[in-house]
């Protein structure tokens, strides 16, 4: 509707009135802060921790913030208790905060990274929310600079994104007291690593477990996930939201919609970093040639994609009653009422823990490792329920080739599977019967004899017998079927096992101490306390226990290479006959079969049964993860940065470091692969469509026509 000439100008002198009141009122204000006392902005300039004293002027009515009313060392103690989330969020308050709180940003990885004491030698609540004393990744406020300086650059050059104000920032203020535009990604991905806080978006309270396999990275003998880049904005940062897989890609595991081998990490499409945030990747598979991944999304869903032979990925059957492979990632229907803190991914089996502390199992079940008191397949999740653990708190879960481990909040190990090699750390009963649970071992080792829990095998059916039966069903009719049916049951060919192998069952050798991880390799086992003791059991093939020889171990024992030389383990990992561990202060540790430079102990062709250091050619660098395959393995830097040892043959090509070209690579030493950093925001890739041309023949086409017509007749 028009305004009349005299609605417009009673419009633009009411206008007029308000600008006046506001300049009055802005007046009086000013005039009235100018000898006052109570911390107005004229004693600012007489106080020189005074946060407002770093405001640009324009800036002046940013200075009624409560926050800035503090000393710079008051608001840096208060801000080491924000999370990452909060922490950029407080950066978004008002304009000038931003580049104040730059300088909090040492205080703030500080309590992350260092542990501090007390006059009485009490350590602070900052440092780590998993291990009792934290951890010690830095010594003062210098090295915690360098810390902040390194992860700009960990990596190389990653094609990082930067807005203009960062860019200004970092060029006026090398030394990272500038603005704090990138610094929440950074702290989301220290948070994780440090103190296993990841905020979830299922609930408000919902947090990781504080110790979990594929927090970062995850190995299969073919292929290896990794959280990388991924979008986000200056509140939450990217903080490693995206995923990006290479390996053999035969069985689709990789997730790019084809079955193609990749040499170097391909970041997954599908809004996958940018609009589906990913907190944790699990890569499975193993030495049969069959492989696939789990993915959860911060709200609590589970993708999966790859093998679905054995049904792995939890999908059910399809149209027609078929199991067929995922080529791109797809979430698991069966587990959308259900909001997942935890996924581990198997050779032929998978599992997720609910945020309710429930425990869901699904895949080939033939071991008794989805602990549902049988030896079936189950295609879509199912919830373990038997022994007691469904009156108990799950926090954490990890799956082994056949046997799977989980940690309950009050420190419980429960175990189940198969208990050859002693990987479930108790006595357990025999199978009734059993065909072939053996598993694939490598290098044709046939492990250390049948030993507790061999398998009870069928006694041999008489031939006179056998013909009855053959007979009896070729007779004809359902009652021949029935009496086949009837002798195989007399043999006990039957998956209902009573087997406490097929049911979950508590560690009771550990029940004298809090557990708060555990790692299930392909034949070996390793379980954290929460004093940083690490505790290995299973076969000793190659070393892999660390113990100092290759006796297998039918209950959990201490690795004591660690406790008599005072090292605390934060992190673990176990592989096929591999064993990798971080220690509070970032050390790498590795033992087991060192061919090829698989653990990064270089060129030998031999076992090492003892934990040894792994050297790097950076000797400042500091490590918060590791993971471990066949013959690769992952470690992740404090910078984000991450190193490979060893490698996996793409393409036809054989295994081991000779696909590497580096100096490192070819003396087995961990090759930097660079360009990649976990925690930095990069830009979205763009899915190549190729968009078909048509050519034209003339007017009308009529050439291209005849052509094609002439074509067909002569392929007739």
């Amino acid at each position: 509707m028009a305004r009349t000439k005299e609605e417009r100008e009673q419009r633009r002198l009411e206008a007029k009135q308000r600008a006046d009141k506001r300049k009055a009122a802005k007046a009086a204000r000013a005039e009235a802060g100018g000898g006052g006392d109570d911390g107005s902005p004229q004693d600012a300039k007489h106080n020189p921790s005074d946060l407002r004293n770093q405001l640009p002027v324009s800036k002046a009515h940013n200075s009624a913030l409560p926050a800035l009313n503090l000393p710079i060392d008051a608001l840096a103690k208060v801000m080491r208790y924000l999370p990452a989330r909060e922490f950029g969020a407080m950066t978004l308050t008002c304009t000038g905060i931003n580049s104040v709180l730059g300088g909090c940003r040492v205080a703030h990885i500080s309590s992350r990274v260092m542990r501090r004491e007390d006059e009485e030698g009490k350590h602070s609540a900052c440092g780590s929310m998993c291990l009792v004393g934290g951890l010690q990744l830095c010594g003062g406020r210098k090295e915690a600079q360098d810390i902040l300086a390194r992860s700009l650059v960990g990596g190389g050059e990653t094609n990082r994104l930067l807005s203009k104000k960062m860019r200004q920032s970092n060029r006026k203020n090398p030394d990272g007291e500038g603005a704090c535009d990138d610094y929440p990604g950074y702290a989301r991905f220290v948070e994780e690593a440090t103190l296993g806080y990841s905020a979830m978006q299922c609930s408000r309270n919902a947090v990781f477990p504080t110790h979990l396999q594929g927090r970062f990275a995850s190995c299969s003998p073919e292929h290896t996930l990794l959280r990388i880049g991924g979008g986000g904005n200056t509140t939450s940062g990217p903080g490693g939201s995206g995923a990006a897989a290479w390996g053999v890609g035969k069985r689709g595991q990789l997730g790019q919609g084809k079955r193609e081998d990749e040499e170097e990490p391909k970041l997954l499409l599908g809004k996958i970093g940018w609009g589906v945030r990913i907190v944790q990747v699990a890569a499975g598979g193993g030495l049969v040639r069959v492989a696939h991944s789990l993915l959860l999304t911060s709200t609590g869903r589970v993708l999966s994609f790859g093998t679905a032979q054995y049904g792995q990925l939890g999908h059910g059957y399809d149209a027609g009653k078929q199991l067929s492979d995922c080529l791109r990632p797809r979430y698991i229907e069966a587990l959308k009422d259900e909001k997942c803190i935890c996924v581990s991914a198997g050779e032929l089996h998978s599992g997720a823990v609910t945020i309710d502390g429930d425990a869901y199992t699904w895949g080939e079940g033939f071991c008794g490792q989805l602990g549902l008191g049988d030896r079936r397949p189950h295609l879509l999740p199912e919830q373990v329920t038997l022994g007691g653990l469904e009156d108990e708190c799950v926090s954490n879960m990890s799956c082994g080739c056949r046997h799977t481990l989980v940690t309950t909040d009050d420190g419980e190990v429960w175990s189940w599977g198969l208990g050859r090699f002693g990987v479930l750390g108790r006595t357990y009963t025999d199978f009734t019967y059993n065909n072939d649970v053996g598993m694939i071992v490598p290098d044709g080792e046939e492990g250390e004899g049948e030993g507790q829990g061999a398998a009870a095998r069928p006694p041999p059916m008489p031939p006179a017998a056998m013909d009855a039966a053959v007979a009896a069903a070729d007779g004809g009719g359902g009652e021949g079927v029935n009496d086949l049916m009837e002798s195989l049951e007399a043999l006990n060919l039957t998956l209902d096992d009573p087997s406490d192998q097929c049911q979950p069952r508590v560690i009771e050798s550990l029940r004298g101490f809090r557990a708060v991880g555990v790692c299930a390799g392909h034949r070996h086992s390793m379980v954290l306390d929460e004093y940083g003791g690490l505790y290995t059991f299973g076969s000793g093939a190659g070393g892999a226990l660390g113990h100092g020889d290759l006796a297998r171990q039918e209950f959990p024992v201490k690795v004591m290479e660690f406790d008599n030389k005072g090292i605390r383990i934060h992190s673990m990992s176990a592989g096929v006959d591999i064993s990798m561990a971080v220690s509070t202060d970032g050390t790498v540790y590795a033992w087991g079969n060192a061919t090829e430079g698989r653990i990064g102990l270089g060129m030998r062709d031999r076992n090492i049964t003892l934990p040894s250091e792994v050297e790097f050619t950076d000797k400042e660098f500091k490590a918060v993860d590791v993971e471990c395959g066949y013959v690769h393995s992952l470690i992740v830097g404090l910078d984000g940065s991450v190193y490979q040892c060893g490698g996996v043959g793409t393409d036809g090509k054989d295994d081991g470091m000779q696909t590497v070209t580096s100096e490192e690579g070819w003396k087995g030493m961990p090759v930097l692969l660079s360009g990649h950093n976990i925690w930095h925001r990069i830009a979205e890739p763009k899915e190549k469509v190729v968009k078909q041309t048509w050519t034209k023949y003339g007017k009308y086409e009529l050439k291209g026509r005849s052509k094609m017509m002439n074509e067909g007749v002569r392929s007739i």
